[in-house]
């Protein structure tokens, strides 16, 4: 009987294959200094207008493609891990680049903090930011989870249901997990060489910026205690913060390229504080 692998890499995707490919070459036998036999990767694939099924039997026949529900990165992310056989689970996303020391460095992490079962890893960008329209969620110290690079004992992952299906954006269910590991009282540890590369990626405008918006308001109706952490006050400071050490300095260093995104976001900010605000003064009365 075969031995069950240390970790099972899930790797949700949508409409990237291009980027998928540069990700699996990161995953690939020979390239990951943690032995072949201790994981297996799975690909989860939310297409429809395309998929990866094709590309990965071609080029990477060592991972495994399974359909998606298509219903959002959450549920996507849950449906690779019912066919996960490994005793621990390492998420990360279709447009990330993991060093090949990343799964070793976790599974060192397990030996020798035995008492952790979760664990979350550095993320770092390509290069500097050229333009004020580029993001990456950047974790240079912990503190976030990000669902791009995180590992969790599978028995831990399954207790939990997994990530909250509710959320149908890229947008807060890691938030939400992190949450909830926490109030169940686990402890995250910050692994700084389960490192990966996640590039700059441009925003994708006022639709991306509203998905964030909308999945806010599912987290504080799933977490209302959390409206004393996430109010107007802390939109607002979030608005000027970015204005003043992000926006300003960014038009000159960059020559006014992506002001339109960064003035879209300063926008939706407004709008939660405003929305936000309304929403603590009927609440008052």
């Amino acid at each position: 009987m075969n031995q069950k692998p240390l970790f099972s890499v899930i790797v949700p995707t949508y409409h990237r294959n291009d980027l998928l490919a540069k990700c699996l070459d990161c995953l690939a036998p020979q390239v990951q200094t943690l032995p072949t036999e201790e994981y297996e990767v799975i690909v989860t694939d939310d297409g429809s207008q395309t998929i990866a099924e094709e590309i990965i039997k071609q080029c990477y026949p060592w991972a495994k493609w399974v359909a998606g529900p298509r219903k959002g990165p959450a549920a996507n992310r849950n449906n690779g891990a019912k066919y996960a056989q490994g005793q621990w689970l390492a998420f990360t996303d279709d447009d990330c680049l993991p060093d090949s020391q990343w799964l070793a460095s976790y599974a060192e992490a397990i030996i020798k903090e035995a008492s952790y079962l979760v664990f979350e890893g550095r993320v770092y960008v390509d290069r500097p930011k050229q333009t004020l329209s580029e993001k990456s969620p950047v974790n240079e110290s912990g503190g976030y989870l990000w669902s791009c690079n995180f590992a969790v004992k599978k028995e831990l992952f399954d207790y939990l249901n997994g990530f909250d299906e509710r959320f149908p954006y890229a947008a807060m269910e890691d938030v939400d997990m992190k949450l909830r590991l926490t109030k169940a009282g686990y402890k995250i540890l910050f692994i700084k060489a389960a490192s990966l590369c996640h590039p700059w990626r441009n925003n994708k405008g006022w639709k991306e910026f509203k998905h964030h918006q909308k999945s806010t308001f599912i987290y504080l109706s799933i977490h209302p205690d959390e409206s004393q952490r996430i109010n107007s006050v802390y939109y607002l400071k979030f608005l000027l913060t970015g204005f003043v050490k992000s926006t300003l300095p960014g038009i000159i260093k960059f020559s006014g390229r992506g002001l339109w995104s960064a003035c879209l976001e300063h926008i939706v900010f407004l709008q939660m504080v405003i929305i936000l605000l309304r929403k603590q003064r009927t609440s008052i009365l």
